[in-house]
């Protein structure tokens, strides 16, 4: 069990603590936008079809990661399940998101990220192969092994400031080489585990949902090898003030893993961060606020919502954490995500001026003027974590 967060990046001073689970992350009207039919003369159905399904780039709502079925009311993303193997014959159930094979990404449906080809650092990417075992062929990875049995679990802080969190469980666990990341031939895929060392007819049995986290990653609802295919939860966030879904799956920390319901995943330690946008890196920016504006009644979403204290005191939803650059809308997407983590200050938050935040350079804004710094007062960017989130769909 990780119990003590003294050691890690983002520990501020300690606070009493009371038992809390951190809540999954499916409020998806807070960030869908409204109906343009709303204080027009005509309804919804007299509009035309949304420029996005003209030019993907324009506005509207837009599904990224091809691969996979979605659900957007429910926040919830159908994919392909893959069956591969450890190179010691334990079975590996995996996804794939991303891959610097631009050609395959259009072919598969998957995202497109060139700068994975720069994670292929140390533990970064796990070599895999492609062998033919009793007449299929199959992915063989060289290592990387996952415990999915550890209870997934949060100890927020006390009131008002519920992060940071006095203990965190994540409820899986990668060894020391364990990488979401695979190099099979010359390109890199985004490969996560959803589950190991079991069998086809257990997954079977959560064909129908209520999958059991102590066998398959927190995220899974419904895992089915006999359909091929695993219903994963998604988050919301924002991108340049588009709402957006995402999967978030991996942390290299235990903290971020814990907070986001993902594996931890110590390989991911080894990729550079700090870079972001620079040549060679194989990150993006991802911002999430500490201390954002919460909810005041009970019941009742405070429109301007946001941030991990939030979260954690438990108003319904996730942090809805701020992304850079994703396909369409950027040509700098990276999976994995260098955590820079914000705090607004006093002099801020006594003048009203804090609010929810939607794009990167709202967030940098701030920073320069001086009402958003880092953690406790820190100077503002990148702490050494990072979360492996693919994107999935934009609503705008």
């Amino acid at each position: 069990m990780i119990k003590n967060l003294s050691a890690l990046t983002l520990a501020c001073a300690a606070a009493l603590a009371h038992a809390q689970t951190f809540p999954t992350p499916t409020p998806i009207t807070e960030i869908q936008p409204t109906p343009a039919s709303i204080g027009a003369d005509v309804p919804a159905t007299y509009f035309g079809t949304a420029p996005s399904t003209v030019q993907k780039e324009l506005i509207g709502p837009y599904q990224l990661l091809k691969a996979g079925t979605l659900n957007q009311q429910a926040g919830t993303l159908t994919l392909p399940l893959y069956k591969g193997q450890l190179a010691s014959g334990e079975s590996v159930w995996y996804v794939l998101t991303d891959t610097t094979d631009e050609k395959n990404a259009e072919a598969l449906g998957l995202n497109f990220a060139a700068k994975l080809a720069y994670a292929d650092v140390g533990k970064g990417a796990r070599k895999a192969s492609q062998q033919l075992i009793n007449g299929k062929t199959v992915v063989v990875f060289e290592s990387g092994r996952v415990d999915f049995s550890p209870v997934h679990s949060v100890t927020a802080g006390a009131a008002p400031n519920y992060f940071p969190p006095t203990a965190v469980q994540p409820g899986s666990v990668g060894d020391a080489s364990y990488s979401p990341l695979a190099k099979i031939g010359q390109h890199i895929y985004n490969a996560p585990m959803l589950a190991f060392n079991v069998s086809e007819a257990t997954l079977n049995a959560y064909c129908a949902g209520n999958a059991d986290h102590k066998v398959v990653h927190d995220k899974v609802i419904s895992i089915c090898p006999r359909d091929g295919v695993v219903t994963l939860q998604l988050t919301t966030g924002f991108s340049f003030a588009r709402p957006v879904l995402y999967l978030s799956l991996e942390a290299n920390n235990a903290l971020p893993a814990a907070l986001e319901g993902a594996t931890l995943a110590p390989g991911l330690t080894d990729i550079l961060v700090g870079s972001d946008d620079s040549a060679f890196s194989a990150v993006e920016r991802l911002f999430s606020i500490i201390n954002g504006p919460v909810n005041v009644e009970a019941n009742v979403v405070n429109p301007q919502r946001q941030g991990l204290n939030s979260a954690l005191k438990g108003d319904g939803g996730g942090p809805l954490n701020v992304l850079g650059g994703i396909p369409t809308i950027a040509t700098d997407y990276s999976p994995l995500w260098d955590l820079n983590v914000a705090q607004w200050t006093q002099h801020a938050i006594d003048n009203h001026y804090r609010s929810r935040v939607r794009d990167e350079f709202s967030v940098l804004g701030m920073v320069r003027s001086g009402w958003v710094t880092g953690p406790g007062g820190k100077a503002f960017g990148s702490s050494g974590l990072i979360v492996n989130c693919p994107i999935v769909f934009r609503f705008l």
